[in-house]
């Protein structure tokens, strides 16, 4: 006959202790227990900071210049550098003048894409770079859509003269500058894989 301490032992089954349910892993938590990157939540943050803060520089210093140098121009070294007031009803070096409509729903298309693609991506560089870019293209659709002449007839407004250069605004400079890093994060993705796979070739030589 079984003892009185055998009985308990089989109508008690063991518990997990304290220390054991501490020790499960979070099922919030990424794979193997470890927590969650926080940049993917922080990169839709970054690309509307960046966004917003091109279109409001940008707004801010159209409304600057057409207030202030209509009549008074700022020449900050001779005639080389400084403040002028020039509108643009064509695109980028003031081409395409007559077909200032179609610009307007051509940059509505690529704002589009450009806010499709932020959204997607998740390589801090890559992020700043679109951003710089869309920000960019929404300042000077903002002119293209609500300035003079009228609705998608607008003129952009340009006041940075640097010499010969074309007359440009902070919208064509956000542009410029988020083009170039998104080269440069192509040519370096390209390096990167091209690496991988030399890495990987070799391994597979000495195996």
């Amino acid at each position: 006959m079984p003892s009185d301490a055998a009985s308990h032992r089989r109508s008690n089954p063991r518990t997990p202790s304290p220390t054991a349910e501490r020790a499960e892993p979070d099922p919030a938590a990424g794979e193997a227990g470890t927590p969650p990157a926080p940049a993917r939540a922080g990169r839709p943050l970054l690309a509307t900071a960046i966004v917003l803060g091109v279109v409001a520089l940008d707004q801010l210093g159209k409304w600057w210049a057409v207030e202030q140098l209509p009549n008074d121009p700022v020449r900050l070294i001779g005639d080389e550098i400084g403040f002028v007031v020039v509108r643009n009803t064509g695109s980028a070096f003031s081409l395409f003048q007559a077909f200032t409509p179609f610009l307007a729903v051509v940059a509505i298309v690529v704002a589009v894409i450009l806010v499709r693609t932020v959204r997607r991506t998740r390589d801090t560089l890559m992020v700043v770079g679109l951003s710089l870019v869309l920000g960019g293209a929404l300042g000077n659709l903002i002119d293209r859509l609500f300035r003079a002449p009228g609705f998608l007839r607008g003129a952009v407004v340009d006041f940075v003269h640097v010499g010969d250069f074309p007359t440009f605004n902070v919208a064509d400079s956000a542009i410029t500058i988020g083009a170039i890093l998104i080269v440069f994060w192509a040519i370096r993705a390209d390096l990167r894989e091209r690496r991988e796979e030399r890495v990987g070739h070799d391994a597979r030589a000495d195996g």
